[in-house]
């Protein structure tokens, strides 16, 4: 199998300048589709420099803004154009199901549009009032200059479009680096961003690890910005490597995030199925892969037997497979390293005195034997002293927990040191109000789960990470402020006499 040009600098595709090469694997039964460039720091350093040259003496930071907006609409046009392609893309490379990929690349246009749209709406300038006519102060963005991105493999398309689109939106130019195991959907990304008329250098790419390219990007001093999606640790070194420059730094690192369910949520049929739904999609999405996935179900102490009862049934019912195939609803985990650390946290919860409800192995059958599967599982009779509730997984697990008070279920949803996103269910809207504003975490469902808005911030606190992306600040992240004070009738200041 020939390998792919999948490094884009200054316009054109290359391979690694060491012609080094990376085998893409399909998760549901670990044979090689693909073969993309493994890119290494020379690759890197010279899409800095063309992203560098773009940027400060390049048309795209002085393109005005409606020209912009039109070419971010173009990339949106030609995303759903190749929609069934790049789904299917998505889906192969990541091992989520055919569906999930439409959605994402339904997401994506929806992202490129917003911003498109955001940038339009926006005035001239914000003017300050000096209390004189004859100051004229204005306070103005523009763009930060090179960006470096580095994206996860959960949602490569997703994540790269949370990046990509404010970016461009705002006028900047850029490097990203997509996970070494999905690559594959950014360079198409990249490549619809050429065919909408981007010009050479604004958007480069290269594919290869998080070090050296990732480190590269995040200590190269031409590099004023750097954005990170991905695991904890890495995101802390991404932050020190970018502190001798000083530069701007977003990151997204995740969550380990509670799904409280209050005993009244769950008082008619209809309001126990959908809890219980939700409960499911908060959990299993994906595989479990998602960081804002609800992995946490804290539910109240009088519903609890009848709630993870019904929670179990239907998780043992879930159907595994090759996300293309028809029907499959969970495909595999991306790796066989992922899928080591999920058998790796059931095992360490059980030993802990958890007990198994549902899962907790990988699913019987020759269709199952290459593949990176683990049946949805669910662990019984969790406490906050447990790894399992304490450490992001990335897999199918979910734990539940119980509480009695309100004060009980707003202590445990907040003891974690990720603070993404969480969700409260219950029938009484005081008390929706009160839980969701005592909850420390970026987004707050209520009655609800897993939905997001472009026009809305995404982010987190605590260890979730630093900044947000979508909405008004996650184009901000991308622009730098400035002040402007002109003087229309300047005159002698005679602060010294002579």
């Amino acid at each position: 199998m020939s390998a792919q040009k999948t490094i884009h600098v200054a316009g054109e595709w290359r391979e690694a300048a060491s012609g080094a090469t990376r085998e893409i694997l399909d998760p549901a039964d670990a044979t090689v589709f693909a073969v993309v460039a493994e890119g290494g720091r020379e690759d890197a350093d010279a899409a800095v420099a063309a992203a560098r040259a773009a940027f400060d003496a390049g048309e795209w930071p002085r393109t005005p803004v409606a020209e912009r907006a039109a070419l971010l609409r173009r990339v949106a046009e030609l995303l759903q154009r190749d929609r069934e392609k790049i789904g299917l893309l998505e889906s192969r490379d990541a091992g989520k199901t055919l569906e999930e990929g439409r959605v994402d690349v339904d997401c994506v246009t929806d992202a490129f549009r917003y911003f498109a749209d955001l940038v339009m709406n926006e005035s001239g300038g914000r003017v300050v009032d000096a209390g004189s006519d004859d100051i004229h102060s204005v306070v103005v963005h523009e763009p930060v200059g090179v960006c470096g991105m580095i994206t996860p493999w959960n949602y490569p398309l997703l994540q790269a479009s949370w990046k990509i689109a404010p970016a461009l939106a705002a006028g900047n130019t850029f490097v990203i680096k997509p996970s070494e195991i999905t690559p594959l959907s950014t360079v198409a990304l990249i490549e619809l961003l050429a065919e909408a008329g981007l010009p050479a250098g604004v958007a480069n790419i290269v594919t290869g690890a998080g070090d050296p390219v990732g480190a590269r990007l995040a200590d190269h001093p031409d590099v004023d910005l750097i954005s990170f999606t991905g695991g904890l640790a890495s995101g802390q070194k991404v932050m020190h490597a970018a502190v001798d420059g000083v530069k701007k730094v977003a990151l997204e690192l995740g969550g380990k995030n509670p799904n409280v369910v209050f005993a009244d949520a769950c008082e008619t049929d209809e309001g126990f199925d959908t809890a219980v739904d939700q409960a499911l999609n908060a959990a299993f999405i994906h595989s479990g892969q998602v960081c804002s996935a609800g992995s946490r179900l804290i539910v109240e102490e009088s519903l609890r037997e009848r709630f993870v009862a019904e929670v179990a049934r239907r998780a043992e019912k879930i159907r595994l497979g090759r996300g293309t195939d028809e029907g499959v609803e969970c495909g595999p985990l991306v790796s066989a390293q992922q899928l080591a650390k999920t058998e790796d946290h059931v095992a360490s919860a059980l030993a802990e005195g958890a007990v198994l409800r549902a899962g907790g192995e990988r699913p019987k059958g020759e269709e199952y034997a290459d593949g990176y599967f683990y049946r949805p599982t669910v662990l019984d009779q969790c406490h906050r002293t447990m790894r399992v509730i304490r450490e992001e997984i990335f897999g199918p697990v979910l734990t539940v927990e119980t509480f009695r008070t309100e004060d009980e279920a707003v202590a445990l949803a907040n003891d974690t040191e990720y603070g993404l996103a969480g969700a409260v269910w219950t029938a009484d809207a005081g008390r929706a109000r009160r839980v969701a504003g005592r909850l420390r975490h970026g987004t707050v469902w209520i009655n609800d789960f897993h939905p997001y808005l472009p026009q809305a911030e995404w982010g987190g606190f605590g260890k979730s990470g630093i900044g947000r992306e979508l909405g008004p600040s996650g184009l901000d992240e991308y622009r730098e402020t400035k002040h402007v004070y002109q003087n229309l009738a300047p005159r002698p200041v005679r602060w010294f006499a002579g």
